[in-house]
């Protein structure tokens, strides 16, 4: 089968942009010039062939971009950016930028009669993919622009005839080379062996030097992911030997671009997706509920290497918590005690101390003789499980896709990336056997098949169930790794700086058969591959990746999904996008799924935040709503805010100059008149004329209106005037004397009462793996994005889990809970001896979670007979007003601060919806005086610990209530003082026996309340 290619409006859109920055350019059908003929002047041709010399001047470039710009939506620029002649294209993952990158160099070569070209890329991966595209696009383009096909060749330093060829050919010539090699040929610098052959005069190359020939013929020199190619110095070795090509432009092709020059054409992810040009993003997210704490569970994310320090180790690892034990990343050092960094886990006791840390081989090694490779779990027994479920649920994924997608004649792949080769295929005393990933495949896959011909089949799909009958387990999956000469599967050898491998036998076998892959005539469906060769799948058929390891920092989601966006082909190679399929029915048909090794809310979280980061810069549209709130100082100095009224009659102002089209963009009009300085919006609007030009350059840049939306924190301070303020300092003086308290209980009635709530309320979480599934169908915004609800969550699945403690690990249960709680061994003992055998039996499945849960409830029984006979008396002690002044408040306003102009400070944190309203309410209430957020110095001594109130408010003493000086606790749920219900209750009460021991003729009045409308009855009651 043979991918066929088509005309896409998009991609001709793409190349006619670059082609429309050099408008007046003459074409010239073949530039020659006169070839350096060495020594052997007459064996050599003389003439050679390059790009003609740009001859349109720099100011009607600089006019055209400018144009191409305004008519797109992108900021105009105002010169020339960069040094020398640079364009940039931005082009999302899997919308075919290859294709238009050659199609462009075509396009150049009919307009003006360009025709050499270098293409430079970050990869080895990158390269072989761009080298396969020209050989399958080949005859394509030939038969569009019926002329002859671009020759391209992948650089050599030992094939310099091809340099010969470049340079000596009138036709179409490409080469392409990858970072790497760039860097070791280019740089005159260095004195090795690829750099001596291109800067030394060759006896075989008649004593020329090749990147004089080179450089003679001017090349178009494009540059794929200049990110990475070229990266932020700007004075790298990669950027001074491209100078040396003397290159007529550059040609910037990337998703991601890092520095923008004269940018003329955008296709942002955003628009990429809405416009249904990419797979639509499905997403399984697992996650594990319950952890018994048991299993020593050690994971090495990555061995960190820096200069002048030895290596160190990120791993995950189990800690201690208040509720229970969690998953945490630490770095660590040889030496490092796990059983210490864990809070004391009795799993880690057994001499889990790093001993060394390898950062060749990269891995660690324990003083207990574990040793892992980055990418490896050890000790937790939910980790064989979890690639289980991934495995298994991206079978079930495949099946259901495939059931759909097989009448249609497309052919579905899935693909597996996995770190080391043994975990798919072993190789021990001269035999081969299975790897456990290709064990558990093969089981989950038979099971599967057969309970989908048992259950859901209908005689209406005998094809598909012939289809599959007619391939075993063994067959439906195969291995694309890197060989020894034996045939052997080994590992790729990450290349870091390049962010992937230079593996080119690997590359080699997955391009060849990346034909033969679409064909339902081939029984391989399941692929299993090395992740470090990540870059180098790209075919359109996959639509489930699956990565069987923990996700680390370093895979961006992005580039996770990456690999399956294209959307995919039939089995007569034509692609099923909007034109074949309708626009409604593309993501129909096309959908990736991404099994995660991860939750499904931290991955499309993460995902979400990484394109919305890509997108960042992209234009906003102007409506009335852009000017809406904008703050402007008017001409006597008056801060004005725009009102929804006034944004309106600018918004008509600016349809009425054609300022602004249909859709939302400056137009033309706008920006020439900008420049000569002519911009008029009418004379009712004069006076706003510099903030109306401000807010619509600002459309450019969309960061900025997330400045004061929330995202950057800003400080409060305390209000002088309000601090001194008669009400406040009344309130005050009644409220900051100290108390202290006394209290003695009943052993045997808490006893009885801990063995009650242990037997009724003592939950330990069982163990199960959870599977979220989730989808992006639309991208609203940028915004949307940020906030994470492009992708939203549809279906859960949960698998339960037999996990047993290990006997490895011993408990001191009594020891622990005396220390928890205080109380003696024989007290603890005897409520442990009086709950229920299935209750005690819990201990048995969740050590660590039982005994803080434990712990938990008999310290809420302990405070709830405290607090019946607790008693406060006042003390002469009193807080100082310097505890507000101590108090940082920070944060982000509409988010976690409002701005107040009743508190004792100009900004008031809150912590929830209910506390958010309750201070509004204070703020717009004609009764309150002056308030306050009380701050964490402020605060309460309890057996159960510091207690901080909310609120402190003062009332008008003028107005008809009752009590005017109020202290408030917040809840979102009501409170009585008859139903207590454990310590945080019991904290409440003991502050209402606070108040009422300090309070002078019932002066204060404390109570817990959940809306204003709430303190307002209490305060009304006589």
């Amino acid at each position: 089968m043979q991918l066929q290619y088509k005309h896409q409006s998009f991609q001709e859109e793409a190349a006619r942009s670059v082609v429309r920055a050099f408008q007046g350019q003459p074409k010239y059908d073949h530039y020659e010039h006169q070839m350096d003929q060495g020594e052997y002047a007459a064996s050599l041709v003389s003439t050679g062939f390059g790009n003609a010399p740009l001859q349109v001047p720099h100011e009607t470039i600089r006019n055209n971009v400018r144009t191409i710009q305004i008519e797109q939506g992108i900021k105009p620029i105002d010169q020339l950016e960069g040094e020398g002649i640079n364009l940039t294209i931005e082009m999302e993952t899997g919308t075919g930028k290859t294709y238009t990158y050659i199609k462009t160099m075509y396009e150049l070569n009919k307009a003006y009669g360009w025709s050499k070209f270098i293409i430079v890329v970050p990869s080895v991966a990158i390269r072989e993919g761009v080298a396969k595209s020209f050989e399958s696009m080949s005859e394509h383009f030939a038969q569009l622009y019926e002329t002859q096909s671009i020759q391209h060749f992948v650089y050599n330093s030992k094939q310099l005839a091809r340099i010969d060829t470049f340079a000596s050919d009138s036709n179409m010539q490409a080469m392409i080379i990858n970072m790497q090699a760039f860097n070791s040929s280019f740089d005159e610098t260095k004195n090795n062996k690829d750099a001596r052959i291109i800067f030394s005069r060759r006896d075989e190359f008649g004593s020329r030097r090749p990147i004089d020939i080179l450089a003679k013929t001017n090349p178009i020199m494009i540059i794929d992911e200049p990110q990475s190619v070229l990266g932020a110095d700007r004075r790298n070795k990669t950027r001074e030997g491209i100078k040396l090509f003397n290159p007529l432009m550059l040609l910037r092709y990337s998703a991601t671009h890092r520095e923008v020059l004269n940018m003329v054409y955008r296709l942002d992810a955003i628009d990429a997706y809405n416009k249904r040009l990419v797979k639509k993003i499905q997403v399984k997210g697992i996650s594990q509920i319950g952890n018994n704490a048991t299993g020593g569970y050690l994971y090495l994310e990555e061995v960190v290497i820096r200069k002048d320090r030895a290596p160190e180790a990120r791993i995950s690892l189990n800690i201690k918590t208040a509720t229970g034990t969690r998953q945490v990343s630490r770095l660590v050092r040889p030496g490092d005690n796990l059983y210490e960094l864990s809070g004391g886990l009795a799993e880690y006791q057994d001499l889990y101390v790093i001993e060394s840390i390898d950062g060749y081989a990269r891995t660690i090694r324990l003083l207990n003789d574990v040793e892992l490779h980055e990418g490896d779990a050890e000790g937790q027994v939910t980790e064989e499980a979890m690639r289980r479920v991934q495995i298994r649920e991206t079978i079930r994924t495949h099946l259901e896709r495939e059931r759909e997608l097989y009448p249609k004649g497309i052919k579905v792949l899935s693909l597996f990336f996995i770190d080391h080769v043994d975990n798919y295929r072993c190789y021990e005393d001269n035999a081969t056997k299975k790897g456990r990933y290709a064990t558990i495949f093969e089981e989950e896959y038979s099971q599967l098949v057969q309970e989908l011909k048992n259950d859901e089949l209908s005689q209406y799909d005998a094809s598909y169930r012939d289809y599959l009958s007619r391939f075993t387990a063994e067959e439906v999956h195969n291995g694309y790794f890197s060989q020894d000469k034996r045939g052997k599967f080994i590992d790729s050898k990450v290349n870091r700086a390049e962010g992937g491998s230079n593996d080119e036998d690997a590359y080699d076998r997955i391009m060849k058969n990346k034909e033969r892959l679409l064909s339902l005539e081939e029984p391989t469906r399941f692929i299993f591959s090395h992740s470090a060769l990540r870059e180098g799948w790209d075919n359109p058929n996959v639509f489930q990746i699956c990565t069987l390891r923990d996700t680390d920092n370093e895979i961006k989601k992005r580039q996770e999904v990456g690999r399956g966006m294209r959307l995919c082909v039939n089995s007569e190679g034509k692609r099923q996008d909007a034109e074949e399929l309708g626009w409604s029915s593309t993501f129909d048909i096309n959908v990736l799924t991404v099994i995660a090794s991860q939750s499904y809310e931290s991955f499309a979280r993460e995902l979400q935040h990484e394109i919305a980061e890509v997108v960042k810069d992209r234009p906003r549209e102007v409506t009335e709503g852009l000017f809406t709130g904008v703050e402007y100082e008017t001409a006597s100095g008056d801060k004005e805010v725009i009102t929804p009224e006034v944004a309106r009659k600018i918004y008509r102002a600016l349809l009425r100059c054609d300022y602004v089209d249909d859709a939302g963009l400056l137009t033309q009009a706008y920006h020439e008149a900008k420049e000569r300085g002519e911009l008029s919006f009418g004379d009712d609007l004069a006076p706003m004329s510099a903030v109306i030009i401000r807010t619509l350059e600002r459309v450019f840049d969309p960061s900025s209106w997330r400045l004061d939306n929330s995202r950057d924190n800003k400080s409060g301070h305390v209000v002088e005037e309000q601090l001194k303020r008669r009400e406040f300092q009344e309130l005050w003086h009644r409220i900051n004397v100290r108390s202290v308290y006394q209290v003695d209980f009943d052993t045997s009635e808490l006893i009885t009462k801990a063995i009650r709530a242990l037997d009724d309320r003592l939950r330990v979480t069982a163990i199960r793996l959870v599977v979220e599934r989730g989808e992006m169908n639309q991208i609203e915004d940028v915004e949307a994005l940020h906030q994470g609800t492009a992708m939203v969550r549809e279906q859960t699945t949960t698998y339960h889990l037999q996990e047993t403690v290990s006997q490895h690990v011993q408990y001191d249960l009594v020891g622990s809970l005396v220390s928890a709680t205080g109380l003696t061994r024989r007290t603890i003992v005897e409520i442990l001896k009086g709950v229920r055998r299935e209750t005690f039996d819990k201990f048995k499945s969740n050590p660590e979670e039982f005994i803080q849960r434990s712990a938990r409830i008999i310290k809420d029984e302990m405070a709830l007979a405290v607090v019946e006979q607790i008693s406060y008396h006042r003390t002469k002690q009193r807080y100082d007003t310097n505890v507000f002044t101590e108090e940082t408040i920070c944060g982000r306003i509409g988010v976690d601060v409002i701005r107040s102009a009743k508190s004792l400070y100009d900004l008031v944190r809150i912590d929830s919806q209910v506390e958010r309203s309750f201070a509004e309410d204070l703020e717009d209430s004609s009764d309150v005086v002056v308030y306050t957020k009380l701050p964490k110095g402020f605060y309460i001594n309890t057996p159960m610990g510091k207690y901080s109130p909310d609120w402190a408010i003062a009332f008008d003493e003028h107005k008809d209530v009752k009590h005017i000086y109020f202290v408030a606790e917040t809840k979102g749920i009501s409170w009585e003082r008859s139903e207590l219900r454990g310590a945080e209750d019991a904290k409440l009460e003991c502050a209402a026996r606070h108040f009422e021991a300090i309070s002078e003729h019932d002066n204060v009045v404390y109570d817990v309340v959940n809306s204003y409308q709430a303190l307002m009855d209490k305060v009304m009651e006589g």
